[in-house]
């Protein structure tokens, strides 16, 4: 779509959501619901006309010269589908998280004071590629009461503007307003300058997307941003642990699908262990040609395998989204929490262990925003944490951390319940 004055669209489409958002916020959780469920069963219904819109976009990334990753997350496959489908019902079968109060408590002058959930009003949502995230951002906008502009890459727009109708239309026959969720309709970069400069129609920015997104969003933003700027997650074989668990929870954490920001990039294991346990994943990884980069200790154990290479400083702290892993031998517990803590980024992060208070330490003590004990740390995502969806993950320590869902797009306000009481 060519939209001539950017600035003007761009305070028309947010003067829209801020309309819509006041009715959001007072919606029965009825109609809310209903919307979610009609959601589903449009994406069921359209999946073939839905799969002919992602395709346009497909061949016109593969005619751009697209690699493999990147469209691996365009790609809108029928399970993707299946998935966000299943989200729209899970939230819909999720309790309403907004106006419950909370905390009340008497006070001596006998006022009650609590807490009331409310949505946070109207979010912007830029992300690259992945379509899903239209579903995503939409159903968890529709649940917790809020209004959004949605801003995807210009490589999805012909499967947004497929999903978006979806989404429109579910929201109209539930009668909740279209406007509720927007679709931006340009692929001109200024859109977006604008979006994260209107602090009078947008509440809050949410980037999904890469690196240099959303350091820019960061930087240039005017309004409150959710962000997380990388996801260089790492996996730790312990002193104490099942070997054949941990050669299976180190393959899935890194193979079961490169592009995600929850793949595990770099494998710390124990000395004690690593004799053992670093030739059998060596194999594993050799089989499936992920390149290993590795330190002198885990080269020397490696030595023969295809793909072992020896590491530099930057590998330690590199999101490869690629099958490359970095990998370290530590002699120690406290030396495998410093490194997570000074080389990751704070996302996700996952220790081996049948040791309990090894396990506790870690828990404690990683600074990241989900940490697991002898678990992939592919499960960091919204849906596997039961969430219904995800907003995107946050690695910030103020307002959200880790999956950003419902609780994450709402906030807290103070309600007082008096009867007369007045302050001597």
């Amino acid at each position: 779509m060519q939209i001539d004055d950017i600035a003007r669209y761009m305070a028309h489409v947010g003067a829209q959501a801020r309309a819509a958002a006041t009715a959001m916020a007072a919606a029965p959780t009825a109609a809310k619901d209903s919307a979610l469920r009609g959601l589903a069963r449009r994406l069921r219904a359209g999946a073939a006309a839905l799969q002919q819109a992602n395709a346009r976009d497909l061949d016109a990334a593969r005619a751009a010269g697209l690699d493999g990753p990147l469209l691996d997350r365009l790609k809108l496959s029928p399970q993707a589908l299946q998935t966000v489908a299943e989200g729209c019902e899970q939230l819909a079968a999720m309790p309403d998280p907004v106006g419950g109060i909370s905390g009340v408590k008497r006070r001596p002058s006998g006022i009650s004071v609590g807490q009331m959930r409310v949505p946070l009003g109207v979010f912007g949502m830029i992300y690259e590629s992945r379509p899903n995230v239209t579903i995503e951002a939409a159903s968890l906008a529709i649940k917790s009461g809020n209004a959004c502009i949605l801003r995807g890459g210009s490589e999805a727009l012909q499967s947004n503007l497929a999903l978006w109708h979806a989404v429109q239309a579910a929201l109209a026959e539930a009668g909740l307003p279209p406007d509720a969720v927007q679709l931006v309709q340009t692929t001109d970069r200024a859109a977006v300058g604008r979006l994260i400069a209107m602090p009078e129609h947008v509440d809050v920015i949410i980037p999904r997307g890469g690196k240099g997104l959303i350091e820019r969003i960061s930087a240039e933003a005017r309004v409150p941003v959710i962000k997380h700027l990388d996801g260089n997650c790492h996996v730790y074989v312990d002193a104490e642990v099942d070997l054949d668990q941990a050669v299976t929870v180190t393959d899935n954490a890194k193979t079961q699908k490169y592009s995600p920001c929850n793949a595990a990039e770099s494998l710390l294991v124990h000395e004690r262990q690593a004799a053992a346990f670093l030739p059998r994943i060596g194999a594993v990884f050799a089989a499936k040609g992920v390149e290993m980069r590795c330190d002198g200790r885990a080269a020397a154990l490696l030595g023969g395998l295809p793909g072992v290479l020896r590491a530099t400083e930057a590998d330690w702290g590199t999101e490869y989204l690629a099958p490359i892993i970095s990998i370290k031998v530590v002699d120690s517990l406290d030396e495998a929490i410093a490194h997570i803590n000074r080389h990751g980024s704070h996302h996700t992060d996952a220790i081996l262990t049948t040791h309990h208070p090894s396990a506790m330490r870690f828990l404690r003590e990683v600074d990241s925003a989900s940490v697991m004990v002898n678990a992939s740390t592919r499960f960091a995502d919204g849906f596997e944490y039961g969430l219904g969806a995800e907003i995107g993950i946050s690695t910030d320590k103020f307002h959200a951390r880790g999956p950003v869902g419902l609780e994450g797009l709402t906030s807290l306000k103070w309600v007082v319940l008096g009867q007369g009481e007045v302050r001597g």
